[in-house]
This record gives structure tokens, C-alpha cells and sequence, in this order.
């Protein structure tokens, strides 16, 4: 009894296409921009000819935004998950990389040379996110047996579990390209096998402006 999971990258909102980039965690909950609204919706027409029996989607804004348009071919509704919401970047949220190394140039040495267990100053590393996110999505594959099901999430999260799934150490999660809305593939099966069978495939999203 295989469960088809799809994990997919919320859409883009206007911090996330802000060049250069600037971190967005769990402090700053936006909409969708306009593109991020086509992106949503290029994934929801990609999804629409597999049945889905639900959409799960962490609780922020643009997850849930997202999942609301993914799920509408379904004629769903998206259940929020808490310990699939984006990592917590305690006081760089907001910040360039370039305004972090500059108000706390040791932890940003520090998180780059080790970022799988250094955590964001005063947030969390990829390695919690890890230990919250993979079990709530193991456990989410589980309570549908043998059915379809996409669950809404964000970078660090995404990348996070595909560390996991492919067996790389959490210091080498964060070179895991996670696009807005590209679409990850996975297979749980029986006895706590997972598959995975696509990663972050973006061809329904040809034409759109790239996130970062």
C-alpha cells in the first residue's frame, strides 16, 4: 500500500523574489505575490489529473494560499500542520546575508561552515527542522495508505527531509535547490521504506520568473 506524496514549495511571495535575497522564516507570514499566485496555480493544473484524498499545509499564509489553489481541483480544503512550518531564523529574519554578516559576523562564519547543525541565532538549525519535519510527514504518508496526498511546505523544511530521504548529511541539506512550487515526488511504502521518485521538477512552471 504505497502512498504518493507530493511536497511542494509554497509560491513565491515579494520577499522571496527580492534580489539580493533576504531571509524569510517563520517571523514573516506574507501572501502570495502575483507570481506566486501563477505558480500556485501552474502546480494545482500539474496535480489536477491525480486524484489527491488531501492537502496539508503549514500554517503560514503563503503554505496555506498555496495549498488552498492546489486543492481546488480536488474539491479539498487545506489541513494546516504545525511541524511543517518554516524554520524558525530568530534575528537575521528579514535580513540580507550581507546585513547578517554584518551584525553577527561569527555566527554567520559559523552557520556557513557547519549549517546542517548551527543554528540561525536565536532560531533553529536545519537539524531541528529535520527531527520535527520528517516524523509529521512519515506520519501524514502513513494515515493514507494506498492514496495520493501533497503537503505544502517551505525551503528549509523541504530541503531538510529530502537530506533525509536521500541519505546526505544535514551539513549538505542546504544545496538541495527548492524552487516556488517545484513539485517533489515521494513513495512511502510498507514498513517505513521511502522512495524518492522526482525531485523539485519545475517543467510546469516554464516561463515564470525564477525564485531564488
Amino acid at each position: 500500500m504505497t502512498t504518493v506524496v507530493y511536497l511542494i514549495r509554497h509560491g513565491a511571495t515579494a520577499v522571496n523574489r527580492e534580489i539580493p535575497n533576504r531571509l524569510q522564516g517563520k517571523g514573516i507570514d506574507l501572501p502570495l505575490d502575483p507570481i506566486g499566485r501563477e505558480q500556485a496555480a501552474r502546480a494545482a493544473e500539474a496535480l489536477a489529473s491525480h486524484p489527491l484524498r488531501a492537502v496539508y499545509a503549514s500554517p503560514m499564509l503563503r503554505a496555506l494560499e498555496t495549498a488552498s489553489i492546489v486543492a481546488v481541483p480536488h474539491g479539498l480544503a487545506p489541513i494546516p500542520v504545525e511541524d511543517i512550518i518554516e524554520a524558525d531564523v530568530g534575528r537575521w529574519e528579514g535580513l540580507t546575508w550581507a546585513e547578517a554578516s554584518a551584525q553577527d559576523p561569527e555566527q554567520h562564519d559559523q552557520f556557513h561552515a557547519n549549517p546542517g547543525t548551527v543554528p540561525y541565532p536565536g532560531g533553529e538549525s536545519f537539524q531541528d527542522v529535520q527531527r520535527r519535519s520528517v516524523p509529521a510527514l512519515a506520519a501524514l504518508a502513513a494515515s493514507h495508505a494506498g492514496e495520493r496526498i501533497a503537503v505544502i511546505a517551505h525551503n528549509v523544511v523541504n530541503r531538510a527531509v529530502l537530506a533525509s530521504l536521500l541519505g546526505l548529511p544535514i551539513d549538505l541539506a542546504r544545496a538541495l535547490r527548492q524552487s516556488n512550487c517545484g513539485i517533489n515526488v515521494l513513495h512511502y511504502h510498507r514498513a517505513g521504506r521511502v522512495e524518492l521518485f522526482a525531485m523539485n521538477a519545475c517543467l510546469h512552471l516554464e516561463g515564470l520568473e525564477p525564485g531564488p
